[in-house]
């Protein structure tokens, strides 16, 4: 599995128009199949007089969930187009949903394929990345002064910073890649002179700064 990868911040929504017919996009981040097919519905039926609501959609890591789907257009002129330009741009964890207004206008195989393929690209041009990594959850339980100096450290090593918990000491979570774990013990033994409690948690994919 890939320890990075790269999605979208957040939807993003273009327009073109080919031969008087309009390509309406619409990209947006989604974390599993099932959201993705909601998505898809939910243009659906905010178009419900569009002849064609054409979809391709990645997900996961690796990008191992590819599906894609013609909506009427003539097989492989829509949604393997649509596929290709997310697969081409790096992205994963995104749907794509192309709704065309017919204008009367015949394209043909080939333009077809070229519109729907760029209609995604150029959406994807327009959206803001966001790059996802593995991280573990470290969570460092010491005083308020030192908890203070972990944390200031940490924000310069570019540590991910969670949230904390305040008593009479504090717990402070952050999200490290493996390979920083044994810094952030020893920072957090070295500022705290061996009093810091040091307790790794899961893994998890976060989106990075």
């Amino acid at each position: 599995m890939a320890e990075e990868y790269e999605t979208i911040a957040s939807r993003v929504d273009t327009e073109i128009e080919i031969s008087r017919s309009r390509f309406l996009t619409r990209l947006e981040r989604v974390d599993s199949e099932e959201t993705a097919r909601e998505v898809i519905a939910g243009v659906r039926s905010e178009y419900p007089r569009a002849r064609h609501h054409c979809s391709a959609f990645v997900i996961g890591p690796d990008g191992r969930v590819q599906r894609s789907n013609d909506d009427g257009e003539p097989s492989g002129t829509a949604g393997a187009p649509m596929l290709d330009a997310l697969v081409s741009a790096g992205l994963s964890d995104v749907v794509a949903v192309v709704t065309r207004y017919f204008g009367g206008v015949l394209l043909g195989a080939g333009g077809l394929t070229r519109a729907y393929r760029s209609a995604v690209a150029g959406a994807v041009l327009e959206a803001r990345r966001v790059r996802r990594g593995m991280r573990r959850e470290v969570a460092v339980r010491s005083s308020y002064e030192v908890a203070a100096q972990i944390e200031a450290e940490a924000r310069r090593r570019r540590y991910a910073v969670g949230d904390a918990d305040y008593t009479d000491t504090v717990l402070q979570r952050f999200a490290v890649a493996e390979s920083e774990i044994d810094p952030l013990r020893a920072l957090a033994a070295e500022l705290s002179a061996g009093g810091a409690d040091v307790q790794t948690g899961e893994a998890r994919f976060v989106d990075l700064a």
